[in-house]
């Protein structure tokens, strides 16, 4: 993404903790090395994920949501790692919980619950984003494609909701969505076949594997975050989330075992609040 002027200011909008770093974390990475100033916004807690580690598996589905309180240290914990500000949607103070709540995968019953995030009045939803986004003033706002990037409610709010705050402000910031070019996909997925121990129960997607909806083809992608660099820095903070995720060397997996590439690229997709929809490369990234 090319911002011009001095010390550019980005805010990422995502879901849930652990989306930051799994979908945007070069990107993050690579601005706060440049000296940007790089915020991020996340709508709820996490409530509803799965836990990894056996030590930990009392917190998921407890009374209380204490799985909402050990997410809230580990995001606090890689942020600081990547050097970002962070902000907690309709928290007031450290200690408050967000207005939302995790609403689990797609079909799941805490979709029902009265917080849930994907069931938000959308107004409101966005009206709570834009008080954020006014409040950085940021040059570029970055957030999921229309999907989500693979379908879940809560990320399709959040796209729906940051469009919308955007949409309704005078002075919009630049928009850009998540994609991934297919080509990187299948390279990645080779990468994985030849790296990945194949003695921890871990799966590698096969090259006729589905790929997630926000793979597209290469031409759609037009702005490319590229810097191996800054691996080093995604994985220290993915370790952060140790209810989550699983860092391996160049590689990470979640609760399912599936297995992805740590590559140090990102693609994006310049989007137009106001048609809803991708535009055409107008300048070189």
């Amino acid at each position: 993404m090319t911002i011009r002027g001095q010390r550019p200011r980005l805010l990422f909008v995502h879901a849930h903790p652990d989306d930051e770093t799994l979908a945007t974390g070069v990107a993050l990475a690579h601005h706060v090395a440049r000296g940007d100033e790089v915020h991020v916004l996340t709508c709820t807690l996490g409530e509803e994920g799965e836990v990894i580690p056996a030590p930990l598996a009392h917190l998921e589905g407890a009374a209380g949501d204490p799985l909402a309180d050990h997410r809230r240290g580990e995001l606090a914990a890689a942020m600081r790692s990547l050097g970002v500000v962070h902000h907690l949607l309709g928290a007031t103070s450290g200690d408050d919980r967000p207005t939302w709540r995790d609403s689990g995968m797609a079909g799941s019953a805490a979709a029902e619950h009265p917080r849930a995030w994907a069931g938000a009045d959308l107004d409101e939803a966005a009206a709570a984003v834009r008080a954020v986004i006014e409040q950085v003033c940021p040059d570029v706002v970055v957030t999921y494609d229309a999907t989500g990037g693979y379908g879940h409610p809560d990320h399709v709010r959040t796209h729906d909701a940051t469009v919308r705050a955007i949409a309704g402000m005078t002075v919009r910031p630049a928009l850009y969505v998540t994609l991934t070019p297919q080509s990187w996909v299948l390279e990645d997925r080779e990468w994985l076949a030849e790296h990945v121990p194949q003695d921890r129960g871990l799966i590698v997607p096969g090259p006729h594997a589905p790929f997630a909806t926000s793979v597209v083809p290469d031409a759609v992608v037009t702005h490319v975050v590229l810097d191996p660099s800054v691996v080093a820095a995604q994985s220290r903070a993915l370790r952060c989330h140790e209810t989550q995720v699983v860092v391996g060397d160049g590689w990470y997996a979640l609760s399912n075992h599936v297995v992805s590439r740590l590559a140090g690229r990102e693609g994006y997709g310049r989007f137009d609040p106001l048609t809803a929809q991708l535009l055409e490369q107008e300048e070189s990234p």
